[in-house]
C-alpha cells in the first residue's frame, strides 16, 4: 500500500486580506511517486491561518475513504493546535485556558470532524527553506489567492 502524504500551505496579501491555500497531495512507494493531485482556493478577505486551516481540512476532505496519510505543514499553529491545544479547547466549550472564544473555532471544528475520519500524523517543517514539496503547496496557496488579489486591486 503507497505512503500518503498531504503538503498543505496557506497565504495572505495583508493580513487580512486577500489569501489563499494550496495542497499537494502525494502517494509514494518510497522515493517513487505514484500519484500527484493538486487543490487550491482563496478568499477575498481572510488571514493566513484561517488558509493554513482551509488546507489542512481541504487536504482531508479530499480522500473519499478513511485513510492513514502524513499531513505536511510549514504552521506550528496549525500542527500544534491539532495536536495539542484542540484537546482542551473541546473540553472548555472552545474556549481558551483564560476563557475566552477560540478564534477560528469554525475551522478548527471542520479540521477536527475531517482528521476523525483517518488516522493522520502531522509533521511540521520550516517553510520558504528550500523543500521542494512545500515551495509546491506555496505555489498553489498563491494559485488560489491571485483572482482574489486582483479583486482587490493588491
Amino acid at each position: 500500500m503507497p505512503d500518503l502524504y498531504a503538503y498543505t500551505d496557506g497565504a495572505c496579501s495583508g493580513n487580512p486580506g486577500p489569501g489563499g491555500w494550496g495542497v499537494l497531495m502525494l502517494a509514494k512507494d518510497g522515493d517513487t511517486v505514484l500519484k500527484e493531485r493538486t487543490l487550491c482556493g482563496g478568499e477575498a478577505l481572510t488571514t493566513n491561518n484561517r488558509m493554513e486551516l482551509l488546507a489542512a481540512i481541504s487536504a482531508l476532505d479530499a480522500l473519499s475513504r478513511p485513510s492513514a496519510l502524513v499531513v505536511v505543514t510549514d504552521s506550528n499553529y496549525v500542527r500544534n493546535g491539532v495536536t495539542s491545544w484542540i484537546h482542551g479547547w473541546k473540553r472548555n466549550g472552545w474556549k481558551t485556558a483564560d476563557r475566552k472564544p477560540v478564534k477560528n473555532a469554525d475551522l478548527w471544528e471542520r479540521l477536527d470532524t475531517a482528521q476523525a475520519r483517518h488516522t493522520v500524523e502531522w509533521r511540521w517543517i520550516k517553510g520558504h527553506a528550500g523543500h521542494a514539496e512545500n515551495e509546491r503547496a506555496d505555489e498553489l496557496a498563491r494559485e488560489g489567492m491571485a483572482p482574489f488579489k486582483k479583486k482587490a486591486g493588491a
